[in-house]
């Protein structure tokens, strides 16, 4: 069952808006050719001044705009007007446990020993959540949010099991509620509440070092793969970061959609490129808007 999002201090049709933006996005992002404002509106059912009205106030920017974001040479736009020197986020102090990348994050690592018993011990809560970007399965356990994985692309049957795998010797137990407060402010629903989203980073010392490194990028700006691997102090291990990437088990959270080739290329994502570009729009949106 996907729980929803909506916070008791919305109006009830909130949580209805919010799926409805997230099929716009899915329809934006699988048109061959941008869509007329018409086309859109009338696939969610509504008059084309009123889901202008509703997209822009969700997004930060009208249908039309979004789109400019999600065309393909929008990564090379990102890494001219907005790389990141993770030298100087972290001189800012963007990581760690100081004010991270969006201002409402907290997180603590699994320790070297802890993560070489791959979870024997630990009880593992998970849900199925509504997101902007579809399906979202989370995971947690009583520390914070250790795994966020997106179905749209892969199917919630291979998005389990990939999440499932990473702690083999883990009881996993279905309780959405014990996330679902973490969930909300993960996804800006919970906005201004002065609440944080608290996460559990379990994986190997190489892979922590890499997600921390992630943790620096703001929000609306990207890196590459040699910034990151440069900045850990490990600058041929391009490679390694990459897959370090790949590994993140936070998406969204931990940003790895975030991280870029050097010739403006997406790279992989695990979740898919269609999800990568639609993260990327959306943040790109919003910081044009100053959100």
């Amino acid at each position: 069952m996907i729980q929803d999002l909506t916070p008791p201090t919305r109006a009830a049709d909130d949580g209805y808006h919010y799926g409805v933006m997230r099929r716009a996005i899915d329809l934006i992002d699988d048109a061959s050719d941008p869509l007329a404002l018409d086309q859109i509106a009338g696939q969610m059912g509504m008059s084309a001044p009123h889901f202008q009205r509703l997209f822009s106030r969700w997004v930060g920017v009208s249908p039309k705009r979004y789109q400019q974001y999600l065309m393909l040479d929008h990564a090379k736009d990102l890494l001219r007007d907005r790389f990141t020197t993770l030298g100087a986020a972290h001189e800012l102090g963007l990581s760690g446990s100081g004010r991270l990348h969006d201002l409402f994050l907290r997180w603590e690592a699994m320790s070297p020993g802890e993560f070489a018993r791959k979870g024997a011990g630990l009880e593992i809560s998970w849900g199925w959540f509504d997101s902007p970007f579809g399906p979202a399965l989370v995971m947690g356990t009583d520390r914070g949010i250790c795994g966020l994985a997106f179905s749209a692309e892969t199917g919630e049957a291979e998005a389990m099991e990939d999440l499932r795998s990473r702690w083999p010797g883990a009881t996993f137990v279905e309780n959405p509620d014990l996330l679902h407060d973490w969930v909300q402010t993960a996804f800006g629903v919970r906005a201004g509440s002065g609440d944080k989203a608290p996460m559990y980073l379990i994986g190997a010392p190489f892979q922590i070092k890499v997600w921390e490194a992630l943790l620096s990028i703001p929000s609306g700006n990207v890196t590459t793969y040699s910034e990151i691997a440069q900045n850990i102090g490990t600058p041929k291990a391009v490679r390694a970061v990459g897959t370090a990437v790949g590994r993140n088990p936070i998406s969204w959270l931990i940003p790895c959609h975030r991280a870029l080739r050097k010739s403006g290329g997406l790279g992989g994502y695990h979740w898919g490129i269609p999800v990568k570009r639609a993260l990327l729009a959306y943040e790109s949106a919003r910081a044009d808007v100053g959100t």
